[in-house]
Formats: C-alpha cells, sequence, structure tokens
C-alpha cells in the first residue's frame, strides 16, 4: 500500500451514529457484463437518520456527497458484522460491488477489513488513485471505470477464490489455497460463507419466507443459530426481518441467492 493511502485509511462513505430517526434509503440496482463487478447500485435519501450497514463478504466502490454535496470516492473493504450507522441527506451513494476475491492491487485486503480509504480530491470532479486524477464514475458509467481500472493493471482477481467458493479447487493443498484466499480477501473461507449464508436468509426473510423454512433453506442447524447470525451479521433478529411488517432501515441487500449452500459444521 502507498504511503498516501495508507494515511487516508479511515471509516468513511457513512458517518457515525447520530440520533435516532430511521432513514429511509431507496436502492436502485442493475447487473454488469464485466467480470470483476457483481452489481451496481446507487442510493438516495432525503432526510437524514439511521440505519444498519451488513456485514458484506466483499469489497466495494463507493461515490457518496457529503452535506455540502462535495463528491468523495471511496474502497471499502469486507464488513465482518452489523453496524449501526447515520446518512445524511444528500442526492445519493453510487456504488460498484466487487465480485469475491476481487481487489485494488495497491491496497492490503486484511488492512481493510471493517475499514475503507477515502481517497483525495483532485478536484470538483476527479479524484486521486495511484498518482493520477480520475474521473469520478456514475451509474452509467461505472462499467466504463472498471475496465480502465483492469487496463491499468489495478483491479486484480484471485481465481482462487471462486473455486474454493463453488468447491472446485484442483492442484492446490488446503494451506496454500487459505493463504491466497486471505491474501485477496481479508477474511477466512469460513467467515465469508457465513456472512454470504447470512446475508442469503436475510433476503429469504424479507420475501416473507417463515422463520422455519429460512433454517432449512439457508442451511442452519435450527432457530437460535439463525438467530445468533441475524444479530451478529444482519443487526436484527429473523422476526425483525419479516417482510410483512415495518423494520429497521438496512444498506444494500442484493437478491441474488449463493451459488453455494455449505452444509458442513466447518462453517456453520
Amino acid at each position: 500500500m502507498t504511503r498516501r493511502l495508507q494515511s487516508a485509511v479511515r471509516t468513511a462513505g457513512y458517518a457515525s451514529t447520530r440520533g435516532s430517526q430511521n432513514v429511509r434509503l431507496l436502492f436502485e440496482d442493475r447487473p454488469s457484463d464485466s467480470p470483476y463487478v457483481e452489481r451496481i447500485w446507487r442510493s438516495r435519501c432525503d432526510d437524514p437518520g439511521t440505519f444498519t450497514s451488513l456485514a458484506l463478504n466483499r469489497w466495494q466502490l463507493v461515490v457518496w456527497r457529503d452535506a455540502r454535496g462535495e463528491p468523495h470516492f471511496t474502497i471499502r473493504g469486507s464488513e465482518t458484522h452489523a453496524t449501526p450507522a447515520y446518512a445524511p441527506p444528500h442526492d445519493g451513494w453510487v456504488g460498484i460491488l466487487l465480485t469475491p476475491g476481487t481487489f485494488l492491487s495497491p491496497l492490503c485486503a486484511t488492512s481493510l477489513v471493517d475499514s475503507a480509504v477515502t481517497l483525495p480530491d483532485a478536484t470538483s470532479t476527479r479524484f486521486w488513485l495511484h498518482g493520477s486524477a480520475w474521473q469520478f464514475p456514475d451509474y452509467e458509467n461505472a462499467d466504463t471505470f472498471i475496465a480502465r481500472l483492469v487496463r491499468e493493471g489495478l483491479l486484480a482477481r484471485e481465481p482462487v477464490v471462486e473455486a474454493a467458493l463453488h468447491n472446485r479447487l484442483r492442484g492446490l493443498s488446503p494451506r496454500t489455497a487459505e493463504r491466497r484466499f486471505l491474501r485477496a480477501t481479508g477474511l477466512t473461507q469460513g467467515t465469508v460463507r457465513q456472512i454470504e449464508r447470512a446475508r442469503y436468509a436475510a433476503t429469504l426473510l424479507r420475501q416473507g419466507a417463515s422463520i422455519l423454512d429460512t433454517v432449512a433453506r439457508a442451511g442452519y442447524y435450527d432457530q437460535p443459530h439463525l438467530t445468533r447470525a441475524m444479530r451478529h451479521f444482519i443487526g436484527q433478529t429473523p422476526a425483525q426481518l419479516d417482510g410483512r411488517r415495518e423494520s429497521e432501515q438496512l444498506s444494500y441487500l442484493y437478491k441474488t441467492p449463493p451459488a453455494w449452500l455449505v452444509q458442513d459444521e466447518g462453517v456453520r
């Protein structure tokens, strides 16, 4: 990691919790043709308030505006637990959700776990990255921005991550695979699967699935096991996530179910 980026490491993009008003965030998302990107999303809120930032097992690139309307570019690492956050009123965020194992090569994945980097602004329309001034991406041109990162050699993928998550590892010892997995994500395979399972269970509950059905479909032992996971990774109980009732505002929860559901005791 460069010295400039090291000095910029701090929690950013979401302000710390203030007040008790529950904010309403409106989300829109779309797929991407890039193998480096899971989804592209944008959000806005009209009034300030609190929300819950969910655990997430992959990186996000986020453009956000401060109270003065000035844009900033933040690289958010994996988040291992739910945290309360505060959203000021503004025109909104634009987020690029990267695929598992995709990372910016100048940065260290382990140093970004439960943290973030906000890059220095160059002008009102550009920010500094790796010695160059980059234009802030928006919802429409995010794919072009990602393609340039790839061309410049700043965005990389670790194929071991996808192979491990789909149980397709070949020719690597478990120790070597885990080391490469940790270097790319900052997390162990077990933690990544736990977060993915919890987010999947949360989408089921928000869509109206019963608690018992969610336990079975997401592969939990029983209801207490599900409840512990929801509290830690999502910040709410299964009853609070019931899609038939109003619940606390959550950060972006994409609806794509995981391609795998690991059933062994090691990740439960």
